[in-house]
């Protein structure tokens, strides 16, 4: 569990708070291929590579939903149009403090953590709100219905 560095307690680093398994996509998948291999892994951001550009980028849930909402087709648009470039990348020794307060000052809710020249994992602030939530408080509850 975390707990505040004047306690005395080691602060839980970003390797032990990432997820390992990341959704690699390319520029040309559409969005709709894109949310449903996000929606089938349950996860709201995936990895962009594309060998004719250099670098990486990440494609989000808020990305999709911002297409359409402007009334694009989902069918035909395409990730390399829509996909986040200029990032802010994460080490894997970043404390989760350094993470959130790097989320907080961006305005964006995913860091890829990258090692080495290698993309080690993504990190979400529901990962980092996961890391500081005791376990007795982080079982899910019954999902709420809206009327």
């Amino acid at each position: 569990m975390h707990k505040r560095r004047n306690q005395g307690v080691l602060p839980v680093k970003v390797r032990d708070g990432m997820s390992h398994l990341v959704l690699t996509i390319g520029p040309a998948h559409t969005l709709r291929q894109a949310a449903r291999m996000m929606s089938e892994r349950r996860i709201g951001a995936a990895v962009v590579t594309d060998a004719e550009h250099a670098g990486i980028g990440i494609l989000t849930e808020r990305d999709i939903l911002d297409s359409v909402a402007a009334g694009q087709d989902p069918d035909t648009e395409l990730v390399g149009k829509h996909r986040t470039e200029s990032l802010v990348y994460a080490s894997p020794d970043w404390t989760l403090e350094d993470a959130a307060t790097a989320m907080m000052r961006g305005g964006f809710r995913h860091l890829v953590v990258i090692e080495g020249q290698e993309v080690a994992g993504l990190l979400s602030m529901r990962d980092i709100v996961r890391c500081w939530t005791p376990v007795e408080l982080a079982q899910p509850q019954a999902a709420a219905t809206s009327a």
